[in-house]
């Protein structure tokens, strides 16, 4: 048990460590774990709403699975979780900020998620795991935050924004999962990819995030 929970944990926090320290202006550990819950507590009220459209015989399709029940659910909350929590904060003061609790916010789901996955699959799924859909909840966190930021911190565009926000990860996330169900032979040789690309992408919202000129707030913290 203790093997499984290590390894259902540990590519989140490796991953969330990752982001974090890429923040120029770091943020409290306590709000990222905060939001990081939130997430985690996600896991369930999607997974009552997945089971319920698939006992209505709804999903049954790759297209409806993967960009209804999966892309489209799993992203909503996730945003509307970010707006509640985190838009309207006082420490939301930069563009990179948003990625940071972006991010927390999907790994808190993620990890929850891989943690039930091993426990009923078994330790042996841990690496291809973390490869994958861990790390993939991370990279749609990216792009959820980085339009957040510029929502944040750009109020000419904010409600374009905030509507890319959630479209961007939702119609990336799809994709992701139409190539695992679509795909039943060699979807390897597809899925590298595209998380290839989707890393290349995603740092490179990072580092305009980064970027982005400073607020006087922030300017006062670096000068303190």
């Amino acid at each position: 048990m203790f093997a499984i929970l290590s390894a259902g944990i540990a590519p989140a926090f490796a991953l969330m460590a990752f982001f974090y320290l890429k923040d120029r202006f770091t943020e409290p550990l306590s709000l990222i774990l905060k939001v990081f819950l939130y997430g985690a507590l996600l896991v369930f009220p999607i997974m009552f709403i997945q089971y319920a459209f698939q006992a209505e015989g709804i999903g049954t399709s790759n297209v409806v699975h993967s960009f209804i029940l999966s892309g489209l659910i799993e992203e909503f909350f996730k945003w509307f979780i970010f707006i509640y929590t985190i838009y309207h904060h006082t420490e939301f003061d930069a563009h990179y900020d948003g990625i940071v609790y972006a991010v927390a916010i999907s790994l808190g789901f993620a990890t929850v998620e891989n943690l039930f996955y091993l426990l009923t699959n078994g330790i042996s799924y841990a690496f291809s795991r973390a490869l994958f859909p861990v790390s993939s909840h991370a990279l749609f966190g990216v792009s959820m935050g980085y339009y957040f930021g510029k929502a944040k911190m750009n109020q000419h565009h904010r409600k374009r924004n905030i509507s890319l926000a959630f479209c961007v990860p939702f119609l990336i996330h799809g994709t992701y999962n139409y190539i695992l169900k679509a795909i039943t032979t060699d979807w390897l040789f597809l899925l590298v990819p595209f998380m290839i690309v989707l890393w290349i992408y995603s740092l490179r919202k990072v580092k305009l995030a980064n970027r982005a000129i400073k607020t006087p707030l922030q300017q006062e913290k670096q000068r303190a």
